[in-house]
Parts: structure tokens; C-alpha cells; sequence
């Protein structure tokens, strides 16, 4: 009798910045404290390079629609705005009605609009064989996979900073979710990578 092959699914990766004190963006929703260097570059470049598909929820899909395709980061980021740009890209949003602004040159390139269930099509996708997903930012979205089971990395990179207002990465969470640390990185700027997979 044939052994059975066993199919291995792709991975959910969920990244987040945070500040010490627990916070992804300020009180006024800003994002000016991250702490980017070529040494994160350099490990941006290789979590990007072993993903094939990036995961966005609508207002974190806006944000890096509007700054990856432009001139800026283009200039200043040429290696990560490049693959940025190219990867596939979905988007989950019952309001978003498009992936790019009205004018179709300005389409962020690859990005699709998500119709079904965040849960029903992210395990669809977990079934296609390829490399990781990763999902950047976006805590609402990660955190309805969060609760459903459907991560399997989490990299939360803390930066040297505390912010004292703004929002908590994991706010609305209303169950204990336990998690096993897998390494610990630090960077020269201050900055901690703390890498979990699920408990």
C-alpha cells in the first residue's frame, strides 16, 4: 500500500512594529517613530524574498498603496519597493469597491480585491501550494486570524520607543492566546525582533 503523501500548507506570517509600550501607531495614527535602517532592509528583503503573496486589511492596503508605487520610495527603497510593487497582493474590505485610485495608472500593480470570507479564503489560499503570506500591519484583520487559529508566525519588532497614547496591536482581544517564543533578534538600532508561533 502507497504511504500517503502529506501536504504541507503555506504559511501566514503576521509582522507588526510596535513601540515598548505595546502601541502600532500614535495617537494621531502616526507612524514617524519606526526605526528603519539597511540592516532591517536587509531582513525585509529576506522575509519578502520567501513570500509570494501579501495580505492587507483596507486601511493598511490604502496606506502602502499610496507610498510604495511613488517616486519616493522608489528612490529611497529601490530593492523593497520593487518587490513590494510586484508580489501579489490581496486585499479583505466590505467598503473598499477597487484596489487603486480612480485615475488606472496609479493601480497598485498585482493587488486584488477579496470577495469571500477572511477565514474560509485564507484557508483556501493555506491549500495552494507556494511560498509564505504575509500579512503587514493590518491589526483587525490579524486579529480575526488571530483568534481563528489561522497564524502560524508571528514577528512582532519592537522599537525603542514608548509612545504613551495611541493603539494597542492587539486591541479587542478578548481571549488568551497563548504563544512559544522562537528566537529573539536585535538590531543595531535599538530595534527587537521577537519571533512566536502559536502556544
Amino acid at each position: 500500500m502507497k504511504a500517503r503523501k502529506i501536504l504541507k500548507m503555506r504559511k501566514l506570517i503576521f509582522q507588526m512594529m510596535v513601540s515598548v509600550d505595546g502601541h502600532f501607531e500614535g495617537p494621531g495614527k502616526e507612524l514617524d517613530w519606526h526605526q528603519v535602517d539597511e540592516e532591517f532592509n536587509v531582513y525585509a528583503n529576506d522575509l519578502l524574498g520567501k513570500a509570494d503573496l501579501l495580505v492587507f486589511g483596507r486601511m493598511t492596503f490604502e496606506l502602502m498603496a499610496a507610498y510604495w508605487p511613488g517616486a519616493s520610495a522608489i528612490e529611497n527603497d529601490p530593492i523593497i519597493a520593487g518587490k513590494m510593487n510586484e508580489l501579489p497582493k490581496i486585499v479583505f474590505s466590505r467598503t473598499l469597491k477597487k484596489t487603486g485610485p480612480a485615475s488606472p495608472e496609479r493601480v497598485w500593480k498585482n493587488s486584488r480585491l477579496m470577495e469571500g470570507g477572511l477565514e474560509e479564503e485564507i484557508m483556501k489560499l493555506k491549500g495552494i501550494p507556494g511560498k509564505d503570506m504575509v500579512i503587514f500591519g493590518s491589526s483587525c484583520l490579524a486579529l480575526n486570524l488571530m483568534k481563528s487559529g489561522l497564524i502560524d508566525e508571528y514577528r512582532i519588532i519592537v522599537n525603542p520607543i514608548a509612545l504613551g497614547k495611541g493603539k494597542s496591536v492587539f486591541a479587542g482581544l478578548d481571549q488568551r492566546i497563548h504563544l512559544k517564543l522562537r528566537s529573539v533578534r536585535q538590531f543595531k538600532s535599538g530595534n527587537v525582533l521577537l519571533h512566536y508561533s502559536p502556544g
